[in-house]
């Protein structure tokens, strides 16, 4: 855990402010000297200190660290209020930041045999001792 006492700096750039849906947008750069890399939520927590705003309007994404290591480049949006950020932020994000529940589904194979389990009794009776009959 010594790695969290290295120094990390942040850097905006590209700032923009977006009214219409409620945030502040920009590209954030990381400089991470001795370390592999900074976790999102550590990320999330030095941008609302930077801004003064809560953490839970701050979402973080896309970093890629640069060759080399020391350096990473990503997105951040500040959203002016929770509401914002539930309006318009995808739902996978909304996951990622404990604002939001996953929604379980079945697998995409599973769902796909159900549909053309479905397609081969269509418009005939719905039972299935009827279909195997006609099969034979």
């Amino acid at each position: 855990m010594a790695d969290r006492e290295q120094p990390v700096t942040l850097r905006t750039r590209k700032f923009l402010r977006n009214a219409l849906l409620g945030r502040k947008q920009m590209v954030v750069d990381v400089l991470h000297p001795g370390r592999a890399n900074v976790s999102k939520d550590e990320l999330r927590q030095k941008l609302s200190e930077l801004y003064k705003t809560n953490k839970n309007q701050v979402t973080v994404f896309g970093f890629r660290t640069q060759f080399g290591g020391g350096k990473s480049t990503g997105f951040a949006l500040i959203y002016d209020s929770q509401e914002a950020l539930k309006k318009f932020e995808p739902h996978y994000r909304l996951v990622r930041i404990g604002e939001a529940q996953k929604v379980e589904k079945a697998s995409r194979q599973q769902r796909k045999q159900r549909k053309n389990r479905a397609k081969e009794f269509r418009g005939t009776a719905k039972t299935k001792s009827a279909a195997k009959d006609k099969k034979k």
